[in-house]
């Protein structure tokens, strides 16, 4: 990878942009997808949108994300992640760094096969302080 500034100029697109976004927010941990409305989400479909992502690029380079996180998992370390992350791949890409970005949880996502299954104990069952409540040595 050359070191020296070439002269000239790169043109990305809007929809580059946001796809970068998009898959470094998707790709943290405890992401589950990106929050819309319903005419948000149609937009999306028709592929006249990306739902979730904001972009403004009049002054510089800033980020609108709207996310549904996991249930159970701290949502300001999420919002961290997704922020580093995201802040990484735009630097990464395309060389520049992200003057705003701003980071909104709409909502938390339960994933019903996440939950541990609940554990209905045999009363007759020898439990752990049955056995060191009796004196026996167990080894």
């Amino acid at each position: 990878m050359p070191t020296d500034p070439t002269p000239g100029r790169s043109l990305i697109t809007r929809r580059a942009v946001s796809d970068i976004v998009r898959a470094a927010t998707l790709g943290s941990y405890g992401v589950t997808g990106f929050a819309a409305g319903p005419v948000e989400r149609l937009a999306g479909l028709a592929g006249l949108a990306q739902p979730g992502v904001h972009l403004d690029l009049r002054d510089g380079l800033s980020i609108e994300l709207d996310l549904t996180v996991a249930y159970g998992l701290p949502v300001a370390e999420v919002a961290r992640q997704v922020e580093s992350a995201v802040r990484y791949a735009v630097r990464r890409g395309l060389g520049r760094e992200v003057d705003g970005l701003t980071i909104h949880v709409d909502g938390l996502r339960y994933q019903p096969g996440s939950a541990p299954p609940a554990v209905h104990a045999d009363p007759t069952a020898i439990r752990p302080a049955d056995l060191a409540d009796s004196g026996t040595d167990v080894a």
